[in-house]
């Protein structure tokens, strides 16, 4: 039976993305993304994680629904609808009255009908452009404008 958790270790973390072919980062990175994360929930069989998402907020009117990650073996088992459904409700119940948040996330390429039928709207659209991200390396530097 499936028990939902609010803690997962860096190592555990870090498997699920292997799991689902994600890009790795060093340890002590995962364990920041952990412990900063507003809300962390974990799905747990016979203790062992099989599903994590994080919910990445300050407090204002933009909050972020990142990492949602399920086992392979353990998809399209509602895993993935009860860990993002706890995160929407983590934010309703910390809402003050007339909030209003606007829960922005990354698909995974093929996942946006998951999202869709929570009511995410899917970018760009007639009111607004394509979703951006860009990867950061130490080593690197940013190019100049």
């Amino acid at each position: 039976m499936i028990q939902y958790t609010d803690r997962i270790s860096a190592e555990e973390y870090l498997e699920l993305r292997t799991k689902v072919g994600w890009m790795l980062f060093p340890l002590e990175e995962a364990e920041n993304c952990i412990e900063n994360a507003y809300m962390v929930i974990s799905a747990r069989d016979d203790g062992r994680a099989v599903g994590v998402a994080r919910l990445l907020w300050d407090g204002g009117y933009v909050a972020f629904l990142s990492d949602v990650i399920v086992d392979p073996a353990y998809q399209r088992q509602g895993i993935g609808r009860t860990l993002v459904n706890a995160i929407i409700q983590r934010i309703r119940d910390d809402m003050k009255p007339g909030w209003k948040v606007k829960l922005n996330l990354n698909s995974a390429k093929g996942k946006e009908p998951f999202y869709k039928k929570f009511g995410f709207d899917e970018r760009p659209n007639e009111n607004v452009g394509a979703g951006m991200d860009m990867w950061l390396m130490a080593d690197e530097q940013t190019p100049q404008q």
